[in-house]
């Protein structure tokens, strides 16, 4: 054999690896059938069946495992190699992030990451849409919301607590619950959590709409802080105005603040192979306060 079929082994290693045909096409960003024609591909070529098919699994035969054995050796050492002069030529971090995640928190800390991690580069895309990983434009995304995508390591990033959030003239005015009812109240459009949420976890009916929408939650903080109304917020995201004293909350301790995971940290599985991914995950979970990732 004077040519290596590395595009047929490489679908060969994974499917054996996952021990699906369908894991294997997610992870490779390939269709599970695309996978079958790789591994029926090589079986032909080497002239000895791989797999054991039942009408929805597969198995590795004896001839399967044996091949698994050296391929997966060889694999691991091309990874290893790959990543040792990836390491050597930057430390490059391809990164996509929710817009209000990467505006709000990740860019105040991307100098101190700069600074612990000399000669890493950061590539940043923000953006709402979940990239599917296909055709290697990202090494990890920090989406909001669970993915959509299987065959991911998924990394859930710590509950945010959602209150109501304002400049702190407006706050003066605010002494309960019921005080929200006549208010400006700004409306975020693709948060999970709304201010019905809120108002239930309360155990108040909640009013008709009034105030200010918008798509995005750090035009709704900038848009509290200029004293539009009040937000209904991630503290997490509204750390800085919070702390600079340009938000308050006004409700702190007298009523139910909603908690939920509102972000991860997601990436193929072949990405933790990347050192840049692995401490970019380590730095991450530290910053938040969360238990270092199993990777």
């Amino acid at each position: 054999m004077k040519r290596l079929p590395l595009s047929a082994l490489e679908a060969f290693e994974a499917a054996a690896r996952t021990g699906s045909f369908r894991a294997a096409g997610e992870e490779l960003g390939i269709s599970p059938s695309a996978i079958s024609h790789a591994v029926r591909k090589l079986e032909t070529l080497m002239g000895a069946v791989l797999f054991d098919r039942e009408s929805r699994a597969v198995h590795l035969n004896t001839a399967g495992e044996a091949l698994t054995r050296h391929i997966a050796a060889g694999f691991d050492e091309m990874r290893q190699g790959i990543e040792t002069v990836a390491s050597r030529s930057g430390n490059l971090l391809r990164l996509h992030c929710a817009p209000s995640m990467a505006a709000q928190w990740l860019l105040p800390r991307l100098r101190d990451l700069l600074a612990k991690q000399p000669g890493l580069e950061v590539r940043l895309s923000a953006g709402i849409d979940y990239p599917r990983f296909e055709h290697d434009e990202f090494d990890a995304d920090i989406c909001y919301g669970p993915p959509r995508q299987e065959g991911l390591i998924v990394i859930p990033l710590g509950d945010e607590t959602v209150t109501p959030l304002c400049a702190p003239d407006m706050a003066a005015q605010i002494h309960s619950a019921k005080d929200l009812l006549g208010a400006e109240l700004i409306e975020s459009d693709n948060k999970r959590v709304r201010w019905n949420n809120w108002f239930q976890a309360n155990d108040i009916a909640p009013p008709s709409p009034r105030g200010s929408r918008f798509d995005r939650s750090f035009i709704a903080i900038a848009a509290a802080v200029d004293g539009l109304g009040i937000a209904l917020e991630s503290t997490r995201l509204a750390e800085r105005e919070i702390k600079a004293g340009q938000l308050v909350a006004p409700l702190a301790g007298r009523t139910n603040d909603v908690r939920y995971v509102g972000h991860y940290l997601v990436f193929p599985r072949v990405a933790k192979a990347r050192r840049s991914v692995r401490m970019f995950a380590h730095w991450l979970t530290q910053e938040l306060a969360l238990p270092p990732p199993k990777i």
